[in-house]
């Protein structure tokens, strides 16, 4: 069997030097191919990944209670939901009392964008995030400068704030932006702490860049926060006990928010519990359509490189009748030559599935350092361009290797 193996391997490369101009034209439809290929499923997995870490940053053991659900279109039951009241903070206090399988729970408030200014400078359409004490620690946000309000500012209503990064940029260019007092929709409020800038993640559902975090018992004082109101875009986060399951803790909250609303038995939640999990089905359908889309694109060189493999090895069939003859004379049996013949079509293939590879790795080092963006060759990849090389070397070399190993001795010298 290794003599067999040595010897295709052997024949394929002196294919390569010997017929140089004819192998490469034949090869590259092989490397194009499997370049298409890879490096489409290289994007798609490096999109995919850097999509699945955004809304990682969501917390895969938190819930979060809203009126819309997350797992199907919105806008099939629009009316429906819309009629559901909002996330209230009487809800963020029956689930803080009563669900003893929480670790954590916050209430916030969004209250649009607004207009933040210190002396000549401003910023326009920050938004503004009031919140619980407990918020900063559920979305794990991180600081550059400074600190949050503490239990004391938080429950005396304190004119305090944390921004992000880019208003912080530009209201204090050069300047330490800690301890000063900015204003904001006629109102004083001082700088306890800069949150830290957001990654160049695609989508980044917490990017707090342009974001102004305050206590939500001084936005109490500023905006109307009723859940009805205008600016009802309330929600409530529920980050689970260690070792608590997320279905334990979902049971948990549901009776706890069914009791609060005064639901019947036989009447159906007015809420939803979403969970960073129901966004997984529509990740697979989207990066599904698009590796099969890549597939496509490469599949036509594919086929080309094959049928050109193909053509190589019946000329190498045809080169070599008379010592395929010899060998048959002597003994070799059919699976023998067969194999012989597999082997070189699947080493010619293996080059250019190499090669295209090789192409891939330099295409995503370059594209990696010009754009923002991390693009990279995983090694399940590498072994499927190399998987998919074989085994197209194996369709393209089976019927020549067919005809040769089932050639009669005698006919086949005399040629």
């Amino acid at each position: 069997m290794k003599t067999v193996i040595y010897e295709g391997i052997k024949q394929a490369i002196g294919q390569l030097l010997g017929n140089k101009l004819r192998s490469f034209l034949s090869l590259l439809g092989i490397t194009i191919g499997i370049f298409c290929i890879i490096s489409v499923k290289s994007a798609v997995d490096s999109l995919e990944e850097n999509i699945r870490e955004s809304f990682r940053k969501l917390g895969t053991d938190v819930l979060y209670l809203s009126k819309m659900p997350w797992g199907e279109d919105p806008f099939q039951n629009y009316w429906k939901y819309m009629r559901r009241p909002n996330p209230s903070y009487k809800d963020y206090e029956v689930i803080n009392k009563h669900v003893s399988s929480a670790q954590l729970v916050s209430f916030s408030v969004f209250a649009g964008q607004k207009t933040a200014r210190f002396k000549s400078n401003s910023v326009e359409n920050s938004f503004i995030v009031g919140c619980t004490l407990e918020y900063p620690e559920i979305f794990n946000l991180q600081l550059s400068d400074g600190r949050f309000f503490t239990p004391n500012e938080y429950q005396n209503g304190a004119f305090c704030c944390v921004l992000g990064s880019t208003i912080a940029e530009n209201l204090f260019p050069g300047i330490d932006p800690i301890g000063k007092t900015i204003n904001l929709s006629g109102y004083k409020a001082y700088v306890i702490g800069i949150i830290k800038k957001s990654g160049n993640d695609i989508i980044n559902p917490l990017k707090f860049d342009q974001a102004m975090i305050i206590p939500f018992t001084m936005m109490k004082k500023i905006f109307n926060t009723k859940p009805e109101g205008p600016f009802s875009n309330t929600s409530v986060s529920i980050k689970a006990k260690k070792g608590v399951n997320l279905e334990i803790l979902k049971d948990d909250v549901i009776a706890a928010i069914r009791a609060n609303h005064r639901l019947h038995p036989k009447e159906s939640n007015d809420f939803s519990l979403n969970e960073v999990s129901l966004l997984d089905s529509f990740i697979k359908a989207f990066f599904g359509v698009l590796n099969v889309a890549g597939l496509v694109i490469g599949g036509f060189s594919i086929l080309v490189g094959m049928f050109s493999v193909a053509n190589i090895m019946f000329v190498s069939v045809k080169e070599r009748t008379n010592i395929i003859g010899i060998k048959k004379a002597l003994g070799a049996r059919q699976n023998v030559i067969l194999l012989e013949f597999l082997v070189e079509s699947v080493i010619l293939c293996l080059l250019g599935g190499i090669l295209g590879l090789l192409i891939v790795l330099l295409t995503v080092m370059v594209l990696s350092k010009i754009l923002d963006f991390d693009i990279f060759l995983s090694l399940n990849n590498i072994l499927t361009g190399i998987g998919l090389s074989a085994l197209i070397g194996i369709l393209a070399g089976f019927i020549p290797a067919m005809q040769a190993a089932k050639m009669d001795p005698v006919e086949a010298i005399r040629k």
